[in-house]
């Protein structure tokens, strides 16, 4: 069973918990976070929307008590400004470098665009902080999507790839 544990401006107000395993979703905005979140977990749980920047808040998820499921706010394109920009960019920062629940960051990345700047940022972040991640690329079932190596190709709406974003979680 999933439910909403609630919606966090601060990483230091997150719960925390020594044997629940967190693992976290993050990209750019509109690349389907939320979207593959309720795929994964099998549940309209997170909120969707066709806006870039809906999710602004870190929003947490407990499935079956064992584990958490962490819709992170997006990074780059919003309709926000630079400066909130900024902040959800130092705040990503503050909660990869302060989670040591966290076993697992899947970095999303729209399988249509590839890689952008922003997004090879939080790469060598993660490398060079030693964050475990893993590529995921988004909405694979859309026209003119490209198929990239190095990660797991998904499509929320078609379930490509979920199955094998759920055997990493167990």
């Amino acid at each position: 069973m999933i439910k909403f544990i609630g919606s966090f401006n601060d990483t230091r107000d997150l719960p925390r918990h020594p044997t629940i395993h967190e693992y976290a979703f993050v990209g750019r905005s509109n690349v389907g976070k939320s979207s593959l979140v309720n795929a994964v977990v099998g549940s309209k749980v997170a909120m969707v929307s066709n806006t870039p920047g809906k999710t602004r808040m870190i929003n947490l998820f407990n499935q079956d008590d064992k584990v958490w499921i962490v819709d992170l706010p997006g990074y780059g394109y919003a309709r926000v400004s630079k400066d909130e920009q900024l902040h959800w960019l130092n705040r990503l920062e503050r909660y990869l470098s302060s989670r040591s629940e966290l076993k697992m960051l899947f970095i999303l990345v729209d399988s249509r665009h590839g890689l952008k700047d922003l997004d090879k940022v939080i790469l060598n972040f993660c490398k060079d902080e030693k964050i475990p991640f893993k590529i995921i690329y988004t909405k694979c079932d859309k026209k003119d999507a490209c198929k990239f190596g190095n990660g797991i190709i998904t499509s929320s709406t078609k379930k490509i790839g979920i199955s094998e974003i759920q055997e990493i979680m167990k």
